[in-house]
């Protein structure tokens, strides 16, 4: 509650009016009857189950929330990268792993919400726990915090994602092959999602999803599954703005 009257207090000094229209999107997962709950306890604590839509609604006229997630997937699929496809994939390769589909050109988000959270399937290069609790998932070997702990499991200590990523450009052999390792399972996950749901194009974002040479990496573990597993591998187009423009457009 208090977020929200810190959120309403911003719309206010933009000028906001109650019959214009909002659009809102969180981390974590919301259900198809609005409740707001964290998978990753560590990002978001003591958030479980609570009536995140309902409150909204009770301030506003006009109000649509949904996972970030997923909103940055209808954003692409209406405006970006995904424009035109009937069956499309929003792949996020950031801090966790996450996304959200588009299936005869109508976005899912499941009863509670859990669709598209592509990072807590399987993984054979997967040796830890994500946030989600499961062990052995690709978040837990192709995300950023992921590889930060890669490194310090190697004794390189204090080393972000993006650290890596200059380590390699400079001729780190350990830094790129944590890297290689990111973009092999991101590569087995496009796989399974090739077969599972058969899209047009997948297009991956995130901070480590847009670092340079990271697609390519990708790409070149796909080709070397057999042609069935492959699909067409794009960039996001809006990045950041996909989320906000995303959320907008589900305010019905």
């Amino acid at each position: 509650n208090a977020q929200l009257d810190h959120i309403d207090a911003m719309l206010r000094d933009l000028g906001f009016a109650n019959d214009a229209p909002v659009g809102m999107a969180v981390t974590g997962r919301l259900s198809r009857d609005g409740h707001w709950s964290a998978i990753n306890a560590a990002t978001l604590p003591n958030i479980q189950n609570a009536p995140l839509s309902a409150a909204l609604k009770a301030r506003y006229r006009t109000v649509a929330c949904c996972n970030d997630a997923f909103a940055a997937t209808v954003a692409e699929a209406r405006f970006g990268a995904g424009k035109g496809c009937q069956d499309f994939v929003y792949l996020t390769v950031s801090t966790g792993v996450g996304g959200g589909m588009v299936l005869n050109g109508q976005p899912v988000a499941g009863a509670r919400g859990i669709a598209g959270h592509f990072g807590f399937t399987s993984s054979a290069l997967g040796r830890e726990i994500c946030g989600s609790g499961r062990g052995n998932t690709v978040e837990a070997v192709a995300a950023g915090l992921a590889m930060a702990k890669a490194a310090d499991a190697g004794g390189h200590t204090d080393h972000s994602a993006k650290d890596l990523f200059q380590l390699a450009a400079r001729g780190s052999d350990w830094a790129e092959e944590i890297i290689d390792n990111s973009a092999r399972s991101i590569a087995g996950l496009v796989a399974d999602l090739a077969v599972m749901i058969d899209p047009e194009k997948i297009a991956i974002g995130g901070g480590v999803g847009l670092a340079v040479g990271y697609i390519d990496r990708v790409k070149m573990h796909v080709a070397t599954e057999p042609a069935i597993f492959h699909v067409p591998i794009v960039a996001v187009e809006l990045d950041h703005a996909g989320p906000l423009l995303g959320a907008l457009a589900l305010v019905p």
